[in-house]
Formats: C-alpha cells, sequence, structure tokens
C-alpha cells in the first residue's frame, strides 16, 4: 500500500533481488515507489513462483568472510547500506559452512512480505511491454537476465543494435599475480600497437606439439554442462565453445585461437611455439587478464583442471571461469553514466544482471545502489558514488567503464558479466604489505592472504565513511 507523501513516485520494473532491493531503498529514503512485476500475470521459464526476489538457482549467497573474500566483503557493506536482501537472508540463514546460504521459500515470502507491508511501495503485478513512458521521471529498470522480449526490444531500440546481448560468451578470467612469467610473456601478434597498444598488449602461454596434443585430448574428453531446456539457443560460429572447436578437427585451435604466428618467445626466441594461448587484460587496473577465444560449457572442475594444463597457468587463480549461456544485458560502460542512469535518457536506470554483473549479491547490489541514487535525485540531493576502494564502488566501476574496450574481434562484446572479485578492487599504496615480525618466508599464498585482507579491511573502512558509520572490521584493526 501507499501513504502520503511530499515526492513523486520512482517507479522500478522488476520485482527480483535487484529491483526488491532498489524498491526498499527509496522507500526507506521516505520516497514512494511503484514497484512492477509480471510474475502474477505472466511467467517465465525458469521461475516457480510469484514471489518477490524468488532464487531461481542455487540457494547460497557464497562466501560470508568479510575478512579476505570479496563476496563477503560486498555482504558487509551492503548489511552496513541497510540492505533489504542481506538482513532477509540472515534471517533465513541454513548451515552451510562458511557461505550463506538461505531456506529459498522463507526468503522470497519474508521479502515479498516486506515490500508488501511497507507504506510506502505499491506493487503493481503487471507487464511493461515498453520502456517506462516518459511521464515517469524517474524510473529503474531491474528485469534480469530473462527479460521479457518486448521490453528488450524497446530497450534495443532506444539504445542501438549491438547494445544487448542476448546469448553469453564467457572466457574463464585469471589473475594476473597467479601467472607464471618466467615461462609466459608479454607481446601483441606481429608486435602490432594499434589503438591505445603498446606492441606488448597480450600474456602468451606458449605449447610444444605434445603439450598442444594432450590438451586438445582434454578438452575433447572434458566432462560438459548441457544447455538448460529455457536456453534454447544454438550455438553459432562467433563463439563456439573452446571444446566444440577441438571436435572439428585436431589442428583447428592452432589455426584459431591459439595460432603461433607473429609470436617469438622472449625466454626462448629460437624456438618457435607449436600453438600459443593468449590472455589480454581485461580490466582498467591490470590485475585480470582473459583467456582469448576461450568461451566454454565445460563443467567448473574440469575448467580449473584443464586450464592449468597450459604452460605458465599452472597455478592459476580464476577471477570468473568460462560459460556460455542465455543471458539479456546490455552494453553499460558505452550505455550509462556512473549512477546508471541512461546517457540517452536521463532519469531512466538500469540495475542488477542487466547492467552487466554476476550472481545474487552483486544483482541485489547494484539495485542497492540504484535506489539510493534515484532517491537523491528525486529529494534534490548531491548523489554520492561509493569509494572505488569498496566492493560497491569497485563493481560499480566495472559496470560504468573499468573494462577495456576492443576493436580486434569484430562482433564480439568486450563487456561481460562479472562476479565481484580482489581483482575489481583498485591496488594498495606501495608499501602497504609488510612481511610479519619473525616469519622467514613471505611470498605466495601467504602474501596474496594479507593483501586480501588488507583490501578488505581499506573497503569496509572506506565504506563505513562514505556511509557515516563505524567499519565492522574496526575492532580487529
Amino acid at each position: 500500500m501507499n501513504t502520503i507523501s511530499s515526492y513523486s513516485p520512482i517507479h522500478v520494473v522488476g520485482g527480483g533481488l535487484a529491483g526488491s532491493e532498489a524498491a526498499w531503498q527509496i522507500a526507506s529514503s521516505g520516497v514512494p515507489v511503484i514497484l512492477h512485476e509480471m510474475r502474477g500475470v505472466r511467467g517465465t521459464d525458469a521461475h516457480k513462483t510469484d514471489g518477490l526476489a524468488e532464487l531461481v538457482c542455487s540457494n547460497s549467497f557464497r562466501s560470508d568472510d568479510a575478512t579476505s573474500n570479496a563476496v563477503g566483503v560486498i555482504h558487509a557493506e551492503m548489511r552496513m547500506a541497510g540492505s533489504l536482501i542481506m538482513a532477509t537472508a540472515d534471517r533465513h540463514q541454513v548451515p552451510a559452512g562458511g557461505a550463506l546460504a538461505v531456506d529459498r521459500d522463507g526468503f522470497s515470502e519474508a521479502v515479498t512480505r516486506a515490500i508488501d507491508d511497507h507504506p510506502l511501495i505499491t506493487v503493481l503485478r503487471e507487464e511493461i511491454t515498453g520502456l517506462p513512458p516518459n511521464d515517469w521521471d524517474l524510473a529503474i529498470v531491474a528485469t534480469g537476465p530473462l527479460t521479457a522480449p518486448s521490453l528488450a526490444s524497446a530497450i534495443q531500440a532506444e539504445t542501438g543494435e549491438d547494445s544487448l546481448a542476448f546469448f553469453d560468451a564467457i572466457a574463464p578470467i585469471v589473475y594476473r599475480e597467479s601467472i607464471d612469467m618466467d615461462i609466459c610473456w608479454y607481446q601483441s601478434r606481429y608486435d602490432k600497437v594499434g589503438p591505445g597498444g603498446t606492441g606488448k598488449d597480450y600474456i602468451n602461454c606458449p605449447m610444444d606439439e605434445a603439450q598442444y596434443n594432450a590438451f586438445v585430448d582434454a578438452l575433447i574428453s572434458g566432462d560438459t554442462v548441457g544447455f538448460k531446456e529455457w536456453e534454447g539457443t544454438p550455438y553459432f560460429d562467433g563463439c563456439l565453445p573452446i571444446e566444440v572447436m577441438a571436435e572439428r578437427g585436431r589442428e583447428t585451435l592452432r589455426h584459431g585461437p591459439m595460432k603461433p604466428m607473429g609470436l617469438t618467445n622472449a625466454h626462448n626466441p629460437t624456438v618457435k611455439a607449436y600453438a600459443v594461448v593468449q590472455l589480454r587484460q581485461d580490466n582498467a587496473l591490470g590485475t585480470l587478464y582473459n583467456m582469448v577465444g576461450f568461451q566454454t560449457k565445460l563443467k567448473y572442475g574440469a575448467q580449473a583442471e584443464i586450464f592449468r594444463m597450459i604452460p605458465g597457468l599452472e597455478n592459476a587463480e580464476f577471477a570468473r571461469l568460462g560459460g556460455l549461456h542465455r543471458n539479456t544485458y546490455i552494453n553499460s560502460p558505452t550505455l550509462l553514466t556512473p549512477s546508471l542512469t541512461l546517457k540517452s535518457r536521463p532519469g531512466l536506470r538500469f540495475a542488477g544482471q542487466i547492467t552487466g554483473c554476476e550472481g545474487y549479491v552483486e544483482s541485489a547490489s547494484v539495485g542497492l545502489m540504484a535506489g539510493r541514487f534515484a532517491a537523491a535525485e528525486r529529494k534534490g540531493e548531491a548523489i554520492s558514488l561509493p569509494p572505488a576502494t569498496t566492493a560497491l564502488g569497485s563493481l560499480l566501476g566495472h559496470i560504468t567503464g573499468g573494462h577495456i574496450v576492443t576493436d580486434e574481434e569484430p562482433g564480439k562484446r568486450s563487456f561481460q558479466p562479472m562476479n565481484i572479485n580482489f581483482g575489481l578492487f583498485p591496488e594498495l599504496q606501495p608499501g602497504s604489505i609488510v612481511k610479519p615480525e619473525g616469519v622467514k618466508r613471505f611470498r605466495g599464498k601467504d602474501k596474496t592472504i594479507m593483501k586480501r585482507q588488507l583490501i578488505a579491511r581499506r573497503a569496509l573502512a572506506d565504506c563505513a565513511a562514505w556511509l557515516g558509520q563505524n567499519s565492522p572490521l574496526a575492532d580487529s584493526a
């Protein structure tokens, strides 16, 4: 139900995790909300109920460790910001070790009840078939990866033919610090500089013939995930899974994404590699590198095992593993402002997975930010962006411009969905990592753990300052 307010309502389209969180943040600031949710009138192929914030896949919100895990950090930041999703998850937690998992039915029912009972929120069960009309001067679209075709078409018409992805080809992303540069080297093919390049824009991993053949055999025999029935989209040549390419012929990969031409091993220049795996910088910070041409439907365990067969990646740590699935998301870095408004239409924001994030908490966190930004705009207040050093700020930075744009692969998108991970955070100041007193050997895993602990502590302190609160890790500092 609604109640009297001096402000005009903000419209939110979509009652998933992001839309529910956005509505809650807006209403909590004293601004009325009209939340439009089509389930109840029209279902989707993935949802089973009409409940708000229904969890369609796993019931896990992943790690709740705010001291050294990026997901735990964003949990803590959202709690500080008064997140409905996190508060409800905490009340409906089920045993899951160090992870935060929930009773999915109880969770959705509680979110639905909280939204329905809020005096400043009105829920309308109806399908919005086009972009919000202009007389909804402030609105948020949070319709998720299964956005209805009519709305998706309207978004595409507004933003451009190449602005919306319906079929998401995802390559694995590796933490730069886990790549063995005693084996790999920096070089662009034929030392080509290109726009904004240096001629050393790729990390190259060489293979000899025996290594290549063993790798191809592993790809062909690897355990893969089949398409879900609701995905209903066939492969197309522009984003063939690497294991499918391997099945098409033993030499296919070394004449495709693994071709060695134009590359000279800096560590052994007289020996020509039989095949080369290239990794391209994925974020502006230079902390993440994606495996070029390695979109895959291999199961996660198989990916980690097989990709660590690549010389130089034996100890690779993955910020994201690969995949190929149905998804609807916009090319946010070119379309959205830092406060998530559509550049071509001020007042219209996007939130959740449609902006190019992955995961329950990531989706809800973008809804949280969009809601806070929209409420501030309605109240005539300055919009305060979260610091880039926070989990919220680093995810927002990725969505609105932290990736590397590439024109080298026409027809392919350089911006792809991402979970929160430490590779999105700015690096620590030089000298921040200090060897503990009395420790003789301090490198590798121990050094990485300390680095993540320091990034987490900085993030929570900066988020608390942004919100005008005390950091939840202040007592342990």
